[in-house]
């Protein structure tokens, strides 16, 4: 690796569906004009669509957006990484690098690979912010999960984002929440939308912070894959599947020709009626515009992105508890422009939900 300055990292961690991507695209549209960043960034699925939502339309030549689909950082990536992050600097060589774990990702041992031997010498590795959806602190299956505790443990910054979905009760217990945490954290804030400041990624770290489950990926069960794929883009109407599955998870994701477009309306009522889904992120392409999507939970949001390769979407759903991923296909399929489909008020049934 060529020797240069050492350039700033950041790890950008948080649950599932906290918000992680909306921030770092904030970060990169408050990144000096003078500087080139990148993006790494890592989902639990095969089929990346953080890229999309991280798409700001500023140019290749300022951001570089890679992915790493198909499992977490830290276990079964490992080798991966150091491999994409060498690349990534050799080709790229950023002013500065950003890594988005997957939300079950245990930043443990990605902290430790950047301080390690070889990219230890041309990285400085920077604060880690991790983001908090406060509401979760009431939900112990979040608020207890091994994973969801090391990420607050190791966090340098410690955010409440989404907090105008919070009320005041729910604020005022994160606060206090955060306060307690030790070693104490270098800043504790709340925003909204995921407009974290850039001056936050170089507050001073504390070298004290240390895991308490830094083993808990060592033996976990490694996301279960399909055999690495290599396709041309799939013709209309006959989109590639990718399922995986893993720590206690199943996903399956869709690409899509990009000639393929959608009902707006029909399938934006279709994802937010659909049962079992805990996450669904897509990009679609609907007749003159681009609309990415992301559902969390029962809240369904959509908007215009700038991505314009495909349509992709993944879905993912606690074991045992996925839908039927050939009815999935059938829905999303019927969604197609060119299929004005007779049973329009039938697909569902008599549910009726508003996008």
């Amino acid at each position: 690796m060529t020797e240069r300055r050492s350039i700033p990292v950041n790890l950008i961690t948080g649950f599932l569906g906290v918000g992680k991507s909306t921030a770092i695209r904030h970060l990169l549209e408050s990144a000096p004009k003078s500087e080139r960043w990148a993006v790494l960034v890592n989902e639990f699925g095969q089929v990346a669509v953080d890229p999309a939502a991280l798409d700001t339309g500023a140019g290749s030549d300022r951001v570089t957006i890679r992915e790493l689909p198909g499992g977490c950082l830290c276990c079964v990536l490992g080798a991966p990484l150091r491999v994409t992050l060498t690349r990534l600097i050799r080709e790229v060589r950023p002013d500065r690098l950003l890594i988005e774990p997957s939300g079950i990702g245990h930043p443990a041992r990605v902290l430790d690979t950047l301080r390690g031997e070889g990219l230890g010498s041309v990285l400085d590795v920077r604060a880690t912010v991790c983001l908090v959806d406060p509401r979760q602190l009431q939900d112990r299956r979040v608020s207890e999960h091994p994973v969801f505790r090391d990420q607050v443990e190791l966090a340098d910054v410690l955010v409440a984002n989404k907090q105008d979905l919070a009320d005041a009760e729910t604020l005022a217990g994160f606060h206090a929440w955060a306060m307690g945490q030790f070693p104490p954290k270098a800043r504790v804030a709340g925003v909204s939308h995921g407009w974290i400041k850039l001056p936050w990624l170089d507050v001073e770290t504390d070298s004290a912070r240390r895991a308490h489950f830094p083993h808990l990926h060592d033996e976990v069960d490694a996301a279960v894959r399909e055999p690495e794929v290599s396709f041309k883009a799939p013709p209309p109407a006959r989109p590639v599947r990718l399922p995986s599955a893993g720590q206690g998870l199943q996903a399956c994701g869709w690409i899509f020709s990009p000639d393929d477009s959608f009902d707006r309306v029909r399938l934006l009522h279709m994802l937010a009626a659909l049962d079992g889904p805990s996450r669904i992120k897509g990009v679609f392409h609907c007749g003159r515009d681009w609309l990415l999507v992301d559902r969390v939970g029962e809240t369904l949001q959509h908007r215009a992105c700038a991505w314009r390769r495909d349509s992709r979407v993944e879905l993912l759903a606690t074991a045992g508890e996925a839908p039927d991923w050939d009815d999935i296909e059938r829905l999303l399929l019927d969604c197609l422009q060119r299929q004005k489909a007779d049973n329009r008020d039938t697909l569902h049934g008599n549910r009726s939900v508003s996008p």
